[in-house]
């Protein structure tokens, strides 16, 4: 039976409760709020992934202010010496609060960004999956080294049809770590698709990210394959559910596999 249906599993686990552990092991887990009552994740480098990933502030106009004085100490910590050039994303989810949470964002000086579905599965159910094996000719590859993130970079300028710059400073910078699985796919000694895993030690939870596969092949099956494979690993390291934040063309496949929305997420974007 599908635990995130909305029907309960044996251990008693729906949508609600899948949810909850999400924002406790995955957002308010990824770091310890600051005084502005916000969990924001940053690296050293300036291509490091910045982005505030918890807020709860209440409804009314405390929450507002709130919210306006968060925003506030975020802009100011992206003009200090710390934040200068770099990207800040605040992570908007649909059920945060204040309701206008968004439009203050904006007001602000954030820009939105496409809207992506936040899908969430069994891995051990997605790992069963029938018909995941990758098409004929086709090989998937871990990357290990700074000739495979150039593969990887090459893969992303294709499928996304933008700069991969900041993705390739940011992986070569992450080569080596041990909760990070990048992953090739390659036809014809060319690489095709691409895709990331990665492992949050001590939550239920692993993460796909940046899965995306050159027009000429899409439409095979590569990114199943990939899902599913990327679920396999993510049971070894003993991680029971994956979460995605998908796009409306890749939102299907993941739905066919047994993943189930418990959210929309929209990047609100501001450079330092």
């Amino acid at each position: 039976m599908d635990t995130m249906s909305g029907t309960n599993s044996a251990d008693g686990t729906g949508t609600a409760q899948v949810r909850a552990r999400f924002d406790a092991q995955v957002r308010r887990g990824a770091g310890v709020a600051g005084p502005d009552g916000v969990v924001r994740q940053s690296g050293e480098g300036e291509a490091d992934w910045t982005a505030v990933v918890w807020s709860d502030f209440p409804e009314g106009e405390e929450g507002g202010a709130a919210a306006d004085a968060a925003i506030a100490a975020q802009l100011a910590w992206l003009a200090s010496p710390a934040g200068r050039g770099r990207e800040l994303e605040w992570k908007l989810y649909s059920y945060d609060r204040p309701a206008d949470l968004g439009a203050r964002l904006a007001a602000a000086g954030f820009a939105a960004e496409p809207p992506e579905t936040v899908l969430v599965a069994e891995a051990a159910e997605v790992a069963a999956a029938e018909g995941a094996a990758p098409p004929a000719g086709v090989r998937l590859e871990r990357v290990t080294d700074a000739a495979g993130v150039e593969l990887v970079a090459e893969v992303h300028a294709r499928a996304f049809g933008d700069s991969a710059d900041r993705l390739r400073e940011r992986l070569l910078g992450q080569l080596g770590d041990p909760d990070l699985e990048i992953t090739l796919a390659v036809a014809g000694g060319r690489p095709v698709s691409a895709a990331r895993t990665e492992f949050s030690p001590g939550t239920d939870f692993a993460g796909l990210w940046g899965g995306g596969t050159v027009p000429e092949w899409r439409g095979r099956g590569i990114y199943r394959a990939l899902v599913t494979h990327r679920a396999r690993l993510a049971l070894a390291r003993g991680h029971r559910y994956l979460q995605v934040d998908a796009s409306e063309q890749s939102r299907p496949v993941l739905e066919r596999l047994g993943f189930t929305a418990l959210a929309t997420t929209t990047p609100y974007l501001r450079q330092g």
